[in-house]
């Protein structure tokens, strides 16, 4: 049933009601309130996020006790605003960032609502995500995108924000030599951002080949660390992104950069890791850990535009919303998946 503006009453969305248990469902098209814009969902990529709530029904302290739609990384049209929005905005195609803060806290305040305690984040239990047809946004938050990107682009945006507020956590510079653990969709986007943001070397590590051989088409130098140990491999950085998010691996990257340098923690894996205090101490090393992003989104749509980072080579896979859980497993039967991308609207 549609509307007389031809909006649909009832649309598909992708419902996990626990591990490894994930439903197509019908749910009523949400109205947009004061604020708000409604975006047509047309594409929306798999994050290692959603792959975790599938899998094991939580991250850490995030835990899905109702059912829950995935997905953040969305990119779509608006077809409808609410009260109080531009209303000239409807047709346009546009780039959704995920998090809403509450605009008003401690942190929010300075600019750093990525640390927001109330935000409310798509697909982080209990705020359902974008694995939907249709879903309302707060306009700020609906980044109006170029014709020249894709609609898939437009998505990926969000994981190159992460990328984004890495190399400006550490400072990424001209003349930097760059470690990046972890040849994941993270690590391939951190790879181009950091010779982006002028770094002269960037060395990837990882130990699946064809991963490795997407970073070397990024302009990276790639290392199989499980033919050659990253503590033989002599390359001293000034900086370590640390994308793999496992503790063995940042443990021993940490110990191999250089005086001074710089180590941001982005992936996401054991709650506790080992720290080689001495090399902290003694080498004067700043360490961090990021969370998300905050006011990236220009900086990444104009790397995109400038063709300095391409996201189309992470497009492995693509599934309409009934294939939703193929998207999600893809990983566990085919070593070359990257990155899948779901069309709602398929």
């Amino acid at each position: 049933m549609t509307t007389t503006s031809g909006i649909p009453t009832t649309m598909r969305a992708a419902v996990l009601h626990g591990p490894g248990k994930l439903s197509v469902e019908n749910r009523p098209v949400p109205a947009p309130g004061p604020g708000e814009v409604l975006v047509r969902v047309e594409a929306v990529g798999t994050c290692g996020s959603d792959v975790h709530y599938y899998r094991e029904g939580r991250i850490g302290d995030f835990v899905v006790r109702e059912p829950l739609v995935l997905g953040h990384e969305a990119a779509g049209t608006v077809v409808t605003c609410g009260p109080g929005t531009d209303e000239r905005r409807t047709g346009r195609r546009v780039s959704i960032e995920p998090g809403t803060p509450c605009g008003s806290c401690g942190e929010c305040r300075p600019g750093r609502y990525n640390l927001c305690p109330d935000m409310r984040f798509l697909a982080t239990p209990p705020v359902d995500g974008a694995f939907c047809e249709y879903l309302a946004v707060r306009e700020e938050f609906a980044h109006e995108v170029p014709d020249t990107l894709t609609i898939e682009e437009a998505a990926l945006l969000e994981p190159l924000s992460v990328a984004v507020w890495a190399c400006r956590k550490a400072r990424v510079a001209p003349g930097d030599r760059v470690l990046i653990t972890g040849a994941g969709p993270i690590g391939l986007v951190a790879a181009q951002t950091a010779r982006a943001f002028g770094a002269r070397e960037v060395l990837v590590t990882d130990v699946l080949p064809h991963r490795l051989e997407l970073a070397r088409a990024a302009g990276a130098t790639a290392l199989d660390v499980s033919r050659t140990p990253l503590s033989v491999a002599e390359y001293t950085p000034t900086v370590l992104l640390e994308c793999s998010g496992v503790p063995a691996v940042s443990g021993e990257a940490i110990r191999t950069v250089g005086r001074a340098g710089r180590v941001v923690l982005i992936g996401m894996g054991g709650s506790e890791a080992p720290l080689p205090v001495s090399r902290v101490q003694n080498y004067e090393l700043e360490l961090t850990g990021t969370f998300r992003y905050a006011h990236t989104w220009p900086t990444a749509m104009s790397l995109v535009e400038s063709g300095r980072v391409r996201l189309d080579s992470l497009v492995s896979h693509g599934y309409g919303l009934a294939e939703a859980e193929s998207a999600l497993t893809v990983a566990t039967h085919d070593a070359t998946a990257v990155k899948a991308v779901i069309y709602p609207q398929r």
